[in-house]
């Protein structure tokens, strides 16, 4: 199968505006450049504050003033070295409005300047704060879900196999689950669109420490052990056809179904790595919300 038409133009695009290689530029070149592609939200939203969880900032979207809201704790993507909460505004804002439940985005550390388990720390500290200060966030503390894309899916699934706060649902968006890079989709769209091999090598030059990080469990949830997956909560694992890493993400999926988990696996085909975030510009990307958001209600009412 092809692109889908809307990805196609968009990928058309992105390769016309960024000429250079990204293994070429700096991180802070990069995460300038990404941040000029961010698509501005036409959600409404009742409140949006920023949150200090105990050192790690944040950013609190509340669709209404209930103090019974469920939460979402979000993690962006970005290989642990790019993205921040501007980048990923608007999906936390359309998950937020779409669901109903408040959205905490998380400003976790990235590399090169903070590696390996920095940003895993933190998405814990971040979840196990949440869950000790439901009053001030006015949120239900036994109604708690964590999710992520890309990088910030693979922050989610350890969130759930520490086990520090009861998980409702895991929502995982085309999520890195195997550092060692060994599925055949790595492979067979090594050239992108959008996401490449040469990046996913850039990626991890920059956030992990050494070679044996890539076999931690942090870095590589996909080998986490039966019995801690057979504790893990529901989720949703969410590809892309053309997406290099789809096949890892889709193999964890089915891992947690071996192990008694409810577990929803859906393929975008003609999609690429990052689609999840072009709301607005993919009529994919609005499809995706809509399905992740009516497992939120169902997970969090």
């Amino acid at each position: 199968m092809p692109l889908h038409p809307q990805a196609q133009v968009i990928a058309d695009l992105i390769a016309a505006v960024n000429s250079r290689p990204i293994t070429n530029e700096s991180p802070e070149d990069i995460r300038a450049s990404y941040k000029l592609g961010t698509i501005p939200s036409t959600d409404v939203i009742e409140e949006i504050r920023e949150v200090d969880a105990n050192g790690v900032p944040c950013r609190l979207y509340r669709p209404s003033t209930s103090s019974v809201l469920g939460l979402l704790v979000y993690f962006h993507g970005g290989g642990f070295v790019i993205g921040d909460l501007d980048t990923h505004a608007g999906v936390a804002m359309s998950l937020a409005a779409k669901s109903g439940h408040a959205v905490l985005a998380v400003d976790y550390r990235l590399g090169p300047e903070h590696r390996f388990p920095s940003a895993t720390d933190d998405a814990v500290a971040t979840v196990e704060w949440a869950y000790k200060n439901a009053k001030l966030l006015g949120i239900d503390p036994d109604r708690i879900a964590v999710g992520g894309d890309s990088a910030g899916g693979t922050l989610a699934a350890v969130v759930c196999h520490s086990m520090v706060v009861p998980i409702k649902f895991q929502m995982l968006i085309y999520p890195g689950v195997d550092a060692s890079m060994s599925y055949p989709s790595i492979l067979e769209n090594r050239d992108g669109p959008l996401l490449t091999l040469k990046v996913l090598m850039w990626f991890q030059k920059h956030y992990l420490r050494n070679e044996s990080d890539k076999s931690d469990v942090r870095a590589s949830p996909i080998l986490v052990s039966d019995e801690i997956l057979k504790q893990m909560p529901p989720a949703i694992v969410i590809s892309a056809e053309f997406d290099p890493i789809r096949d890892e993400g889709e193999a964890y999926g089915r891992r947690l179904i071996e192990n008694g988990v409810s577990v929803t696996i859906t393929r975008y085909i003609g999609e690429f790595h990052d689609f999840f975030k072009m709301i607005g510009a993919l009529d994919d990307a609005e499809l995706a919300h809509q399905q992740v958001a009516a497992l939120l209600r169902k997970y969090l009412a």
